[in-house]
């Protein structure tokens, strides 16, 4: 039996950032032979500049983050902080608008940090119980225009050391809880690495949980190829053996340009 190839989009957030809009990028995207692109961040940019460049450049658009609320107050994403439910829901909504517009059927519902001076432990069960109800309330909302939400451990040992949803066990006890088939779990498997290891047992473990994946070596958070802990020619192989059907975002820092970055990607084009 033959496997399906793996599916990759661009994440034009990481990917040729000597573009300075999003649109550039996107374009660029595609030159190098991209099919589809996903980003964190869109909403500064001009939403029909973004609709032509997508139908032109005849890409799809894959995933989207809810706004990160303020950054420069420190903060990441709102979904799991106390007394900003509301501004995550003025978030969902503007995320949702622009999916609908583009076309985007995930949305990455980032959970935020723990408020700075907040031990994580005394933190961690009004911001979970912040998080379910602001989950079952995105799926319902997300259930209408039949798009999927995610949610992302991001590691808290390099990365980001307050940022509530750490692990992917965390991440799987909170998704039975919301109980919801249309919010799943976006594996990174940068930040899964760094945090728990064991990367094939996880992935079989939580396979029927993931909507998503992006990829980055460890530890410079390079291309696949660089040097480093994964050895992503098997990790492919384990996805596509395990019939794995959705996109792998590309979210890493090309050690210098993008196009010179990815020989990995036209590589495995080459042998499917």
């Amino acid at each position: 039996m033959s496997l399906s190839p793996l599916k990759f989009c661009a994440n034009v957030s990481w990917l040729f950032t000597d573009l300075p809009s999003f649109a550039q990028r996107m374009r660029a995207a595609a030159a190098a032979g991209f099919r589809a692109v996903e980003a964190a961040w869109l909403y500064d940019s001009d939403l029909e500049e973004l609709q032509k460049t997508r139908n032109e450049a005849g890409l799809e658009v894959v995933l989207l983050n809810t706004p990160p609320g303020d950054l420069k107050a420190g903060e990441l994403g709102l979904g799991a902080v106390p007394g900003r439910e509301s501004d995550f829901r003025q978030g969902l909504e503007v995320a949702v608008t622009f999916s609908k517009a583009l076309d985007c059927r995930r949305i990455h519902l980032m959970a935020g940090r723990i408020p700075e001076g907040i031990d994580r432990g005394a933190a961690v069960q009004e911001m979970e119980a912040t998080f379910v109800e602001n989950l079952k309330y995105a799926a319902d909302v997300l259930s209408k225009e039949e798009i999927i939400g995610l949610i992302e451990p991001i590691n808290t040992r390099v990365t980001d050391p307050r940022y509530f949803l750490a692990t992917p066990h965390q991440a799987a006890a909170i998704l039975q809880k919301v109980g919801k088939p249309n919010i799943k779990l976006q594996m990174d498997v940068f930040h899964w690495q760094i945090m728990d290891g064991n990367l094939t047992q996880n992935i079989q473990k939580y396979f029927p949980l993931i909507g998503h994946i992006q990829i980055a070596q460890i530890p410079g958070r390079n291309e696949p190829d660089s040097p480093g802990e994964v050895n992503f020619s098997y990790l492919f192989g384990l996805l596509e053996e395990l019939g794995y059907q959705g996109y792998i975002g590309c979210e890493y820092k090309p050690k210098g340009s993008t196009d010179a970055g990815l020989g990995w990607i036209r590589e495995y084009w080459s042998k499917h």
